[in-house]
């Protein structure tokens, strides 16, 4: 269940908290769920995730909450919140410009896991969060991550070059942190919501959730079972069965061109 949300931000802390998301328009946001859900009604699923995600994050003890944000702030935005515009480049480039914004740790989550409680990151924000660790990381179970920290965060060798969106970006992110001497730390695993099955899923793990209510007044929807007859066959040798998600901590592309950390 989502942190009710104090009067005004939590206490601060040693940590900069990112949340990374695409505006939440119809056309633009979570694709995968069309169909069974019509465009629109996919952005206010994304919209109701992005709310839970930012009532989460700003129940959280920080120094600074910053919204890297593909496209521009809405009524969903709470108090609390610097907003700052994704750059261009691949989802490797946006963050490491996002991680490059930042002084001291820094912890960075996406808007596809509702499900976020203050509890999930209480770990790495506590007192104890950054000592002996170098790095906090947070597997998704399609592969990715939703969440990833660091101690210092001005480092973007980290991430340029992590082939983004596959089944293996967590594992490959990951060893890209140890093998740069980080001692790193996990979180638990959580699902992204990306399908229509994933919505339900995670759902019924966060009912008292925004994103639980919207499921719940837009239906519980499955796609339609596919037609193996009219479906072309795929050879694996020249075309992957697996199709991208639209990355696993959810920005857009676009946005203003990076600002390598000096």
């Amino acid at each position: 269940m989502s942190a009710a949300v104090p009067a005004g931000p939590a206490p601060g802390g040693p940590t900069t908290l990112l949340v990374i998301a695409k505006e939440p328009l119809p056309g633009r946001v979570k694709t995968r769920l069309t169909p069974p859900y019509a465009p629109a009604e996919a952005a206010l699923l994304a919209e109701a995730a992005l709310t839970d995600t930012l009532r989460a994050v700003r129940a959280m003890p920080a120094c600074r909450r910053i919204l890297v944000l593909d496209g521009r702030p809405g009524p969903w935005l709470p108090p609390g919140f610097e907003v700052l515009p994704q750059c261009a480049g691949g989802l490797d480039e946006r963050l490491a410009a996002a991680f490059a914004a930042c002084t001291g740790p820094a912890l960075l989550v996406g808007m596809d896991t509702p499900q976020l409680t203050p509890g999930l990151l209480a770990p790495a924000l506590g007192p104890a969060g950054w000592q002996g660790c170098d790095a906090w990381f947070g597997p998704a179970a399609d592969g990715g991550f939703w969440a990833l920290g660091l101690a210092e965060p001005w480092q973007p060798g980290l991430l340029r070059g992590v082939p983004m969106s596959t089944a293996t970006t967590g594992a490959v992110q990951r060893r890209r942190l140890v093998a740069a001497g980080l001692r790193v730390r996990d979180l638990p695993e959580l699902l992204d919501v990306d399908t229509a099955a994933d919505a339900l899923r995670v759902a019924e793990a966060a009912p008292g959730s925004r994103f639980a209510a919207a499921v719940e007044r837009l239906g519980r929807r499955v796609p339609a079972p596919r037609d193996p007859v009219r479906e072309p066959v795929r050879e694996l040798s020249r075309e992957p069965s697996w199709k991208p998600a639209d990355v696993p901590l959810s920005p857009g592309g676009g946005g203003r061109p990076c600002r390598r950390a000096n």
